[in-house]
């Protein structure tokens, strides 16, 4: 906790900007029937039956001193989706710079091996190289600043979505809006905080 903790206290450095990846699965659900537009003395009116589609996958880099962020949808969640997502990151937004400082959780293909499943084993060491990985700990992905992009998402995402294409046309919106606007993450919570409030989580030792 505090090694993701005092990285986020590190200054700005266009070498190594820090990043914060997650990923999050978005229900599909599509109309039974065509909603009915409000009319003079009428509100609008939707069938509270629905479709399950599926689902799909969003991915967000998050990059607080920046405030700036991309959201990319997937069909899926794979190693290769997560690979893909990352080496366009390395070798694109982040193309000039010394290494990529990712903040995210241990999920299973959340790792520089998931680049081997996608790219030839030479690129795939070059791009894992150039990143430096702090994982959050276990039961503890809030401390991920990418969470609250997520929460965002949530919020400004109509309650049923359809299909993937729409939710990457919304996800895209949503992106350019907060870019636009420089939205940030006010972050407060420090490793002295963590010792204060987290004390029992800590372990103890007693001196007899």
């Amino acid at each position: 906790m505090e090694d993701v903790l005092d990285v986020y206290q590190r200054p700005c450095d266009a070498k190594r900007p820090l990043v914060c990846v997650d990923e999050k699965p978005v229900q599909l659900l599509a109309d039974l029937r065509a909603p009915l537009p409000p009319g003079p003395g009428r509100l609008a009116r939707r069938d509270y039956e629905y479709k399950r589609q599926g689902t799909s996958n969003v991915f967000v880099a998050f990059e607080p001193l920046a405030n700036w962020r991309a959201f990319q949808v997937t069909p899926q969640r794979t190693r290769k989706d997560f690979a893909a997502f990352l080496s366009e990151l390395v070798e694109d937004r982040y193309r000039e710079a010394e290494r990529i400082v990712l903040v995210m959780d241990n999920l299973n293909t959340h790792s520089p091996a998931s680049l081997y499943e996608l790219l030839p084993a030479a690129q795939a060491k070059r791009l894992a190289d150039r990143l430096e990985i702090h994982y959050t700990p276990k039961h503890g992905s809030w401390l991920n600043m990418a969470e609250i992009e997520f929460s965002v998402v949530g919020k400004r995402l109509p309650d049923r979505v359809p299909d993937t294409s729409c939710l990457a046309a919304h996800c895209a919106a949503i992106e350019r809006e907060r870019n636009r606007l420089g939205a940030s993450v006010n972050w407060q919570f420090t490793t002295a905080d963590a010792r204060i409030k987290l004390r029992r989580l800590y372990p103890s030792i007693e001196v007899g």
